[in-house]
């Protein structure tokens, strides 16, 4: 037996309606019919896998996180500064640019979970629109194998696989 994929994630609520809220208003995620629970709990698609939001009295853990993908990175950095919801102490900085090109971004929802915005390509955004913009690297030195860490796993291998087309045919 093996795993095949990722189905959900769920994290917890303080309050239900405005989690349900911000993940809707700020990502976009759309509600979905959700089973009744001795809790309450809301099922929210995104893409296609779901949050899962189950309302708790409980402290959302301190560096546990979920990653999301967003269509417009500079947009997402905006209203998080709009909401002055940038974390900037969970990892040291509340954006990085990783070993592969690809940015990191870190948030709080109303319950304090940290989430984590994605980007793929630093070079399709102005850096002048994202202030505290740093390498991963100016905090933490990156050698050997981190320096090839990919977040994005499918574009590195369509990077490699389109490096192996350039090479010049192997002599015999």
């Amino acid at each position: 037996m093996k795993a095949t994929g990722f189905n959900h994630v769920s994290i917890s609520a303080k309050n239900l309606e405005e989690s349900a809220r911000f993940y809707t208003e700020i990502f976009g995620l759309k509600e979905i019919p959700t089973p009744n629970f001795s809790f309450p709990v809301r099922w929210m698609r995104l893409g296609n896998l779901q949050l899962h939001l189950f309302e708790r009295d409980t402290e959302a853990p301190t560096y546990h996180h979920i990653g999301i993908n967003v269509d417009d990175f500079e947009a997402a950095y905006a209203k998080a500064a709009e909401l002055g919801i940038h974390d900037a102490e969970a990892f040291y900085s509340d954006i990085y640019e990783l070993p592969d090109g690809s940015v990191q971004m870190y948030i709080r929802d109303p319950a304090g979970n940290l989430v984590e915005i994605d980007w793929p390509d630093v070079t399709m955004l102005d850096r002048s629109a994202l202030p505290g913009f740093k390498k991963l690297d100016d905090d933490v030195p990156q050698t050997g194998e981190a320096l090839r860490a990919t977040l994005y796993l499918h574009l590195h291998e369509e990077r490699a696989a389109s490096a192996a087309d350039d090479e010049p045919p192997a002599k015999e």
